[in-house]
């Protein structure tokens, strides 16, 4: 079974580039293994289009940042025919889309139809344009980026179209500690730019570690007992009365067959990052709210109330018994 000893080593790289946000790197680092896709929520200025910036300098592959605003098309990411008039045929020009790493900024600033051909090409990874489809490199992530404190002149993302991203991951700021070491970060990397000539960082991880890493991610043992408990913690959501009155009347739709499948990777992924050789009950329980955050729908009452997605989960925790 291939070692995490290389992952480690992009995980150090970008720690030593992005302070303060070791749960979002890890989830970088799981949607990788994953083979899944980001929905990343904070506020301007922590470090989200840096780390996903900082991941593609350390991995064997080309980045792509995408700013959504509410005039772009379907097009413009995913490309279009462009008309040769010397021979009087069409070619196909690559969109943005095109590249290993993408970020999407502020993904609900973007109308409908725009959301729509994302999504399409992240859950298919390929777009189709005048008939012909186009199939993307791999490995291929998208780190969508929200901004939960500037709702004016953006669109909602579909409960339905949420269900795509593998993990919806909360960012929030950093400690004093943290904030120190930022500060000093900043003054040495604009020192490093005044110096001419510097080396630019060769890569640490290559596509060929990384579909190693996959295999052996897929391989790690499973023990029915947490198995049960993983399926257990889903079916809790789509029949919470079963499980406490109280969360019956909080939760209006539960969990996709997708999120089984979230879980059981990212349970996964979690602890071969971690040189386990097996899946525990904490590995399940580590990822378990950045897999259902997007993924429930509470009631009206439950919003009346003033409860949270993560504070329901908390709940179904404490009712689902641990292996």
């Amino acid at each position: 079974m291939e070692d995490n000893s290389t992952f480690n080593k992009l995980r150090d790289y970008i720690n030593g580039h992005i302070i303060g946000q070791d749960r979002l790197v890890n989830r970088l680092m799981i949607a990788l293994l994953a083979d899944g896709h980001l929905l990343v929520e904070g506020a301007p200025g922590l470090a989200k289009t840096r780390a996903i910036r900082i991941l593609s300098q350390g991995l064997q592959g080309d980045f792509q940042r995408v700013q959504f605003t509410p005039d772009l098309l379907p097009a413009d990411i995913t490309g279009t025919e462009v008309f040769n008039s010397q021979d009087s045929s069409f070619s196909f020009q690559h969109g943005p889309l095109f590249h290993n790493l993408i970020l999407a900024d502020e993904i609900n600033r973007a109308p409908a139809k725009v959301q729509s051909a994302l999504l399409e090409a992240m859950a298919e990874h390929q777009v189709s344009v005048a008939g012909t489809t186009h199939s993307l490199p791999e490995p291929f992530l998208v780190m969508a980026t929200q901004n939960p404190i500037e709702q004016e002149g953006t669109y909602h993302l579909p409960e339905a179209q949420l269900d795509r991203f593998l993990m919806h991951v909360t960012v929030d700021y950093p400690s004093l500690s943290d904030e120190k070491n930022i500060l000093h970060l900043g003054r040495r990397e604009a020192m490093h730019q005044l110096v001419v000539g510097e080396k630019k960082q060769k890569y640490v991880l290559s596509q060929k570690h990384l579909k190693k890493a996959k295999k052996a991610v897929l391989s790690i043992h499973m023990a029915a007992n947490i198995e049960q408990y993983l399926l257990q913690l889903v079916m809790s959501t789509r029949k919470p009365e079963n499980y406490s009155k109280s969360l019956g009347k909080t939760i209006l739709y539960g969990a996709s067959p997708r999120a089984t499948l979230a879980l059981d990777r990212c349970a996964r992924a979690h602890a071969w990052l971690a040189g386990k050789d097996y899946v525990g009950p904490e590995d399940v329980q580590n990822v378990v709210h950045d897999v259902m955050r997007h993924r429930l729908i509470l009631s009206f009452e439950a919003e009346a109330e003033g409860r949270t997605v993560d504070s329901v989960i908390d709940e179904l925790l404490t009712h689902v018994a641990v292996p």
